[in-house]
């Protein structure tokens, strides 16, 4: 059957639940198959270079330029008990930060997550990159959900030292821009001089207009401005997460 074309503007967007509980876990189980293979293919992502992966994406992420999904195989080695190589022919990949859990949405633990840079050159010395990486690993099962007393401390009484399962990992490559999608994005070439014009002209017209309302403000009621300070903060959403 021939598969049309997403319609533009449409892209593979993902949660961290619906990876892990849905493609990586009907991967593991070989289930969905077909389907699955049209967003994530099989990949050994760790002998790549990260800026030849996108060419590998799938049919439906293939024109994305901010973000690829990979399966990639456990390798011989830890099969046997070694640790995962993650070296490429140009650098390698390093962990950053402490592994943390993947939830679902009712709080459960279904995965780990860990968070990697590639960086160009030999090891300990290499020149960090921009790209990226999550590794995504299902656990055997699924923890039960934290209990009400235990809520406020879910991050280490939902469950202690998963088993992973290590036939599969799920990795989403992508590259540090600075903002979350295209569509808000700066281009790349604008130097901070330019953005630095471009503020001061919006913030001059956003001045010249205020004080041209206040003029006709003052000739119609002698009812003085006020401002409110409506600056909500933006919660720090993530969260809590332990090491294993």
């Amino acid at each position: 059957m021939d598969h049309q074309e997403p319609t533009t503007g449409f892209r593979f967007y993902p949660t961290e639940e619906e990876l892990v509980s849905f493609y990586l876990l009907n991967k593991l189980e070989s289930k969905r198959q077909g389907s699955i293979r049209r967003v994530i293919p099989d990949l050994d992502i760790y002998s790549t270079e990260p800026w030849d992966l996108p060419r590998y994406a799938e049919e439906l992420c293939r024109g994305d330029t901010e973000q690829w999904f990979f399966f990639t195989p456990r390798q011989q080695r830890e099969a046997q008990g070694g640790r995962p190589n993650r070296t490429t022919a140009s650098g390698y990949w390093k962990a950053t930060g402490s592994p943390g859990y993947v939830y679902s949405s009712d709080n459960r633990v279904i995965g780990v997550k860990k968070t990697m840079v590639f960086y160009k050159g030999k090891a300990p010395k290499g020149r960090k990159t921009k790209w990226k990486m999550n590794e995504y690993r299902a656990i055997e099962g699924v923890a039960a959900a934290p209990s009400a007393a235990t809520t406020s401390n879910s991050a280490t009484t939902t469950t202690t030292n998963p088993k992973l399962r290590n036939e599969f990992r799920l990795c989403r490559v992508y590259i540090v821009s600075g903002s979350s999608r295209a569509f808000d994005r700066r281009p790349l070439e604008a130097s901070g001089d330019t953005s630095h014009r471009q503020s001061d002209n919006l913030l001059g017209a956003s001045t010249s207009s205020s004080h041209q309302a206040t003029m006709v403000e003052e000739k119609t009621s002698s009812s003085s401005d006020t401002h409110g300070s409506n600056s909500g903060d933006l919660a720090d959403l993530q969260a809590s997460e332990t090491t294993d």
